[in-house]
């Protein structure tokens, strides 16, 4: 179905999709801020946030939501990245306004109570070190640090635990007040209603709230690194962990999509929608190198689009007869051989298919056509997503090889080990 897409005199970009397969509506807010905003002192304050807009308004007190969100029918939730946040419902149709209106309500009028804020700390803290209990966050932490020394991607979404222990009210106010505003936002809503019907409800709700001034963004680019970094983390447990990540372009480059294709072609698709399921790796050639021949348990990469320049991240767990050296060489030796060789064109095809087809399936509910709205003009625009397969489809064997070559080098990339020391834990 065709999109619609206006901006609002606040600044409010609105995206509108009918859909009318079923009688449902997603709607999503998508704001313009995650951890890449963030500064040492306020780390993971964009996620803080997050939780402090389920705490109510005046009109909308905690727990009223949740509740009236359920005996419609309704599923709601919220997420906050390196780029941004959004908070979804996906709702029967005749019952969006419920959305509509408290969203609105919350983009402006969110209370930041103290004793909310207070228990949520504990809240938050808690989730930081239930993480920290995790060796593969452990090491991820680790890793993404060693990666990214000035940028902000440096530390994790969630932030470091001496911000979370001493950040104030007025901080998580301030970068409320700063970045949840209409002008920094994307309305994303699709389902079973009429375009210009909609509009005009958004218009009248949305309509009314003033646009800010221009969030800062404090964007300091990370310098090229000059040579192999390897970080170690030991911790309880029985089990060896090898996360190897390489510096990658961002989703805009003309780069980034030969590097999905390798990547489907090295360690299986990368699911692009943070909400939908995957696809078995078992005929990629890190899985048939690495788990069929025991030097692994298992394998994976990921490859997200984000704003700027970020990771390429490959995952493996190392078989308890291996070591995490004796598994890296066999990995290395893969990417060598890509880097040798182009792929075969039969190979590179059915690598390829794959990626297609996880990216249909992550595609085809109203719930991830809405996602899909927001989400891809967050870090590019809807015209990224609408030509997603046409740019796959361009990939050549000798794209493969160039970009293996170009950024799958020791050089460019961060090594991270965790090894166990035995006993309790993970």
């Amino acid at each position: 179905m065709p999109l619609m897409t206006t901006t609002l005199p606040n600044g409010l970009t609105v995206m509108l999709k009918e859909i009318h397969t079923a009688p449902i509506i997603s709607h999503w807010v998508w704001y313009r801020v995650g951890s890449r905003d963030e500064i040492p002192g306020i780390t993971g304050v964009s996620h803080w946030v997050e939780h402090m807009q389920f705490k109510g308004t005046p009109r909308f007190p905690a727990g009223v939501l949740d509740k009236a969100i359920s005996r419609t029918g309704g599923t709601w939730n919220a997420f906050t990245y390196l780029d941004w946040t959004t908070f979804f419902e996906t709702m029967p149709a005749d019952q969006i306004q419920l959305a509509l209106e408290l969203e609105a309500d919350r983009m402006v009028n969110s209370a930041f109570d103290p004793q909310e804020v207070a228990s949520e700390r504990t809240v938050v803290i808690s989730e930081r070190q239930g993480n920290e209990n995790e060796p593969t966050f452990q090491l991820a932490e680790e890793v993404q640090a060693a990666a990214f020394r000035v940028h902000p991607y440096h530390h994790e979404v969630i932030g470091d635990l001496a911000d979370l222990q001493t950040m104030t009210r007025d901080d998580l106010y301030r970068h409320y007040r700063t970045y949840y505003i209409p002008n920094n936002a994307v309305l994303a809503i699709a389902g079973d209603f009429q375009a210009e019907a909609m509009l005009q409800r958004v218009q009248e709700i949305y309509g009314s709230i003033p646009a800010g001034e221009e969030p800062p963004r404090r964007i300091r680019p990370e310098p090229p690194q000059r040579g192999e970094r390897r970080v170690t983390v030991e911790g309880p447990g029985e089990t060896t962990f090898l996360q190897v990540a390489y510096h990658a372009p961002n989703a805009t480059h003309p780069d980034f999509f030969p590097l999905l294709a390798a990547d489907s072609l090295l360690s299986g698709p990368t699911n692009l929608n943070l909400f939908s399921n995957g696809l078995t790796n078992k005929t990629s050639r890190l899985y048939r190198a690495l788990v069929d021949a025991e030097y692994a348990v298992n394998v994976g990469g990921v490859l997200h689009p984000t704003i700027d320049p970020y990771l390429y991240t490959l995952h493996a767990i190392v078989h308890p007869r291996r070591t995490a050296t004796e598994t890296l060489q066999v990995m290395d030796d893969e990417i060598a051989r890509l880097q040798d060789a182009p792929p075969n064109a039969d190979e590179l095809q059915r690598a390829l298919k794959q990626a297609r087809a996880l990216f249909a399936y992550g595609s085809e509910s109203i719930s991830n056509q809405a996602f899909w709205m927001g989400y891809a003009s967050m870090f590019a625009d809807y015209g990224w997503y609408e030509h997603f397969l046409d740019r796959l489809a361009a990939v050549t064997p000798d794209d493969v090889q160039r970009v293996a070559q170009t950024y799958l080098r020791p050089q460019n990339r961060v090594v991270g080990v965790y090894l166990p020391t035995g006993g309790a834990g993970a």
